[in-house]
């Protein structure tokens, strides 16, 4: 491979929550002496980023002035370009595209503009914490459509329950995940097109959470929310970042693309309300260098490295880990794994599972806090010999002691 997804990188000391969090009392427990941590709780990536990010943000930052400043035009561009050879997408314009500081900030401001306080939100379930801490501060009711596991071991979105939960809840907004965070599930297109039309039949307005678009597992393809159908182009609000897919969440920026000119109007002003959702001039250039043609390559090589972790850890997880399930994730670098049958056998909590792993540098994550009563999730965006470690130490320290 031309980049370099093997080197381990030390990330101590250098602001990395994955790491220096550690044992700090709400992240995992500090390991028993003799064992280092693996990181695979935060969903960061412990890879060095395309080099073209660092690139263009010295370049900039050579120039010894960082007032006020508007978007370069070359970072619209980007984004254009970036959408047609990625996803597909045609008839982007500048206008359509509009700055987040974060996904879960445009969430809530395009729910603010679909809602009242008080009202309830379609979300299905797993549910990524960060909408369920996000809309509960806001002062939104959750109600969840549960996924649904099929013969093949596949999650599917359960039609009937999100018809009967909008009607009886009078719902008229709903968080869709794409790829859904924490499953993994890349939707086909015929479940999002089915998915759209209940939202149109029942006016329900739609925040399509897509920063996970770029991380497509095993020759699996993403279909964006706003291209199956002209109804579902107009009653939905986008959001990207190039911040799962570069590692740039430190640097903060995403965006939305909203083709409704009412909507976007609406949505751009609730989003300047604080007057703080403003671009970071360094994130801007960071965006910039990762959408490049180097960038693509970059992530074309990534997604390799991700498959093969994903396949070897759901295989080894299969293998080794009776009573542990996991149904194979099509995108993003989460694994989630459903641990009841082993707990049951083992008379066994999640939490004394979950501090086992702590003690030998496993450094998971708790599933509850995705809705899971029995799950796990983890991080496998590290070098294959990280990977490889953390699940040996799972087989002789953890599930088969």
């Amino acid at each position: 491979m031309k980049y370099d997804f093997e080197s381990i990188i030390d990330r101590r000391g250098l602001d990395a929550l994955a790491v220096d969090a550690i044992g700090t009392g709400w992240a995992p427990d500090s390991p028993k002496d003799g064992f280092d941590v693996i990181p695979m709780w935060v969903a960061d990536m412990n890879f060095p980023t395309v080099p073209t990010v660092g690139r263009a943000i010295t370049e900039r930052v050579l120039h010894p002035a960082f007032g006020y400043f508007e978007p370069r035009d070359e970072y619209f561009d980007s984004i254009i370009r970036w959408q047609k050879e990625r996803n597909g997408v045609t008839e982007l314009s500048p206008e359509h595209i509009g700055y987040e500081n974060g996904v879960l900030g445009g969430v809530i401001s395009a729910i603010n503009t679909f809602c009242s306080r008080g009202d309830n939100v379609l979300v299905h379930g797993p549910i990524y914490m960060g909408f369920s801490h996000s809309l509960k501060n806001s002062g939104y009711n959750i109600v969840l459509s549960p996924l649904v596991l099929d013969e093949n071991g596949v999650w599917r979105m359960d039609f009937e329950d999100m018809e009967n939960k909008i009607s009886q809840n009078n719902i008229h907004a709903a968080i869709f995940c794409s790829p859904h965070n924490p499953t993994g599930r890349v939707w086909e297109r015929w479940e999002i097109e089915k998915a759209m039309e209940i939202f149109r039949k029942h006016d329900v307005y739609v925040v399509s959470d897509e920063i996970w678009s770029d991380i497509i597992l095993n020759g699996n393809k993403h279909i964006p929310t706003q291209s199956v159908s002209e109804d579902a182009r107009n009653r939905t609000v986008a959001l990207y970042a190039p911040s799962k897919t570069f590692n740039l969440a430190g640097l903060i920026g995403s965006y939305h693309i909203i083709y409704n000119k009412r909507l976007r109007d609406r949505v751009l002003k609730e989003s300047s309300l604080s007057h703080y959702n403003s671009m970071n001039m360094l994130s801007m250039y960071a965006l910039i260098g990762a959408y490049k043609p180097e960038g693509e390559a970059w992530v074309d090589e990534l997604c390799e490295v991700l498959s093969n972790n994903v396949n070897y850890a759901c295989d080894y997880i299969n293998a080794h880990f009776d009573g542990v399930t996991v149904s194979r994730p099509q995108g993003t670098y989460m694994v989630f794994i459903d641990c009841g049958e082993w707990l049951k056998n083992h008379n066994s909590t999640l939490g004394e599972l979950l501090k086992s792993g702590w003690d030998v540098g496993v450094a998971w994550q708790d599933g509850r806090q995705h809705g899971g009563t029995t799950h796990i999730r983890l991080n496998l965006a590290l070098p294959f010999s990280r990977v490889k470690e953390a699940l040996e130490r799972m087989n002789k320290y953890v599930f088969n002691t």
